[in-house]
C-alpha cells in the first residue's frame, strides 16, 4: 500500500517547502490554507444558491397551486420542466457562455453570480415541486378555513398553508439543501476556485492526488453533515405536536 504523505498540506504552494504549523504568513500560503479558502468559496456558492432556490422555489410552488389562475399554473409548470430537465452542467454553460452574448449587460457579471443563478434556479425547480406536493397534501379544509376568516389568497398561503407545507416537506428539503453543496462542484467548469477546482490544481502540482482528494471529501462531508444538523434542528423546533403522528396514522 502506498504511503500517504499528509504533510503535503503543510507545504508552501510556491516552493513546496514545509511550513511550521501549516499556516504561512504574508502572501505565501500552504496547501491547507488554499484548501480552506476553496472551502469558503464552496460554502459561499452553496448558501447563496440555496437562498435563491428557496425564494424562487417557494414562489413557483405557490403559483402551481393557485386556484382559478390557469396561466400562473402553466407558468409555474413551465419553470419546473425547463430547469429540472436540463442538466446542471449544461445550465451553467448556458449562463456563462450563451446568455451574456444574448443579454449584453450580463457580460459584466462575475462568474460567481452566474454560477449561483444556474445552481439556484436548477434547485428552485426541485423545491417548487416539493412545495407543490406539500401544499396539495394538506386537507382542503385549511384553505377554506383561511378564506372563511377573511384572509385573502396570499394571506391564506402565508399564515395557514405555507407554515404547514414546509413542515411536511422538511425531510426532502433537508436532502435538497445537502445536495446543493455537492452540486456546487460543477462550478469548477467555469473556474470558480472552489474545492473541486482546488483538487484538480493541487493534485497536479503535488502529485499527491489521493491525499488531496481525501481532504476535499472530508470537507464536503462536514458541509453536508452541518446542513443536515441545522435542518434537523429547524424541523425539531418547528414541529407541530401530534402532526406527524396524525399524518402517519392515516393509512391504518
Amino acid at each position: 500500500m502506498a504511503q500517504l504523505h499528509w504533510d503535503v498540506f503543510c507545504q508552501n504552494t510556491l516552493d513546496n517547502e514545509l511550513v511550521a504549523g501549516c499556516f504561512a504568513s504574508g502572501r505565501d500560503q500552504t496547501y491547507l490554507q488554499w484548501m480552506l479558502h476553496a472551502w469558503g468559496w464552496t460554502v459561499s456558492v452553496s448558501l447563496t444558491a440555496l437562498v435563491l432556490a428557496l425564494v424562487f422555489g417557494s414562489i413557483i410552488g405557490i403559483l402551481r397551486t393557485l386556484p382559478d389562475s390557469p396561466w400562473l399554473v402553466r407558468f409555474g409548470n413551465a419553470w419546473v420542466e425547463l430547469f429540472r430537465n436540463i442538466p446542471l452542467l449544461v445550465q451553467i454553460f448556458l449562463w456563462y457562455f450563451v446568455l451574456p452574448k444574448i443579454i449584453t449587460p450580463m457580460k459584466d457579471l462575475p462568474p460567481f453570480i452566474l454560477v449561483v443563478c444556474a445552481l439556484g434556479f436548477f434547485t428552485s425547480a426541485r423545491i417548487a415541486e416539493q412545495l407543490r406536493s406539500g401544499l396539495q397534501a394538506l386537507p382542503r379544509g385549511q384553505r377554506h378555513a383561511g378564506m372563511a376568516v377573511g384572509f385573502s389568497t396570499w394571506q391564506t398561503y402565508r399564515y395557514v398553508l405555507l407554515p404547514m407545507a414546509y413542515r411536511v416537506i422538511m425531510p426532502p428539503l433537508t436532502s435538497e439543501s445537502m445536495n446543493i453543496f455537492k452540486n456546487s462542484a460543477v462550478a469548477f467548469a467555469v473556474s470558480i476556485p472552489e474545492l473541486t477546482q482546488f483538487y484538480l490544481q493541487a493534485g497536479e502540482e503535488t502529485s499527491a492526488q489521493i491525499v488531496i482528494y481525501i481532504g476535499v471529501v472530508i470537507l464536503y462531508v462536514i458541509s453536508a453533515m452541518a446542513v443536515n444538523r441545522v435542518m434537523k434542528l429547524i424541523e425539531r423546533k418547528t414541529r407541530v405536536p401530534g402532526f406527524v403522528a396524525a399524518a402517519g396514522s392515516g393509512g391504518h
